[in-house]
């Protein structure tokens, strides 16, 4: 599993390096930072992908709670508190875990495996499908992520659009939308997809990518931009 991009917060240093030590364990986290209060997290989280918080609960400023509804597309999150009653509240954000202070290792391991579980269900793993079958012309053709550079969606039909050919299949949009990693393809549109990867630059409310040394031009949905602006600012293309 590649490393779990992970931030702890909590204006509390023994707190942190009591989160710390327990992370130093765990091959599989990679703290980016150990922040102590929401506003310098908040500065890291827009400026690199991160996967998971250890997110403190009372903290000056702002808190935990309020911060993460601030978020449009937070990280997985796991508060941390030595105050019982915000659970509900916390869980209502989606939380995977909510862990009382002193936090023990064991309840700290079972967190981050619940973290781990989840993020595996978001993202292909190294080594795992990196394609799709799709019906056209009466049969099944294999088609590769990474060859994908943008999709369409007419009335009847998709068109997956690829840098030297395109492939014409009768399904619908949100159908072919399951079958994609969600890591690396985004709607930008109704009846657009477009491969996170393939995007050239961002012009006005179009999104510019190449087909075949052409330049092809997408329109961003008005209820899109903001999330679009947000992976191009992640992505720092």
């Amino acid at each position: 599993m590649q490393p779990i991009r992970t931030l702890i917060i909590d204006d509390e240093p023994l707190a942190r390096e009591i989160l710390e030590s327990h992370a130093a364990q765990i091959p599989e986290l990679e703290v980016l930072a150990s922040c102590g209060n929401a506003l310098e997290a908040n500065e890291i989280v827009q400026s690199t992908e991160v996967d998971l918080l250890f997110l403190d609960i009372q903290m000056p400023q702002i808190s935990g709670l309020d911060w993460l509804r601030s978020l449009r597309t937070p990280p997985l999150v796991i508060f941390t508190t030595a105050f019982s009653e915000y659970a509900v509240e916390g869980f209502e954000l989606n939380a995977i875990d909510y862990l009382l202070k002193p936090i023990a290792f064991d309840r700290f391991l079972k967190a981050v495996n619940k973290a781990k579980e989840q993020l595996r269900s978001r993202k292909p793993e190294a080594g795992s499908d990196q394609y799709m079958f799709v019906k056209a012309d009466k049969k099944l053709v294999k088609v590769s992520f990474e060859d994908i550079v943008y999709i369409e969606g007419l009335k009847d039909y998709v068109i997956i659009r690829l840098e030297q050919d395109r492939v014409i299949t009768l399904q619908t949009m949100k159908s072919l939308e399951e079958k994609l990693p969600t890591a690396l393809f985004k709607r930008i549109h109704r009846s657009y997809i477009v491969n996170v990867q393939k995007i050239q630059a961002l012009d006005g409310s179009m999104i510019e990518v190449n087909l075949k040394n052409q330049t092809k031009l997408l329109p961003i949905g008005k209820n899109y931009r903001d999330e679009v602006l947000e992976i191009i600012q992640q992505n720092r293309i």
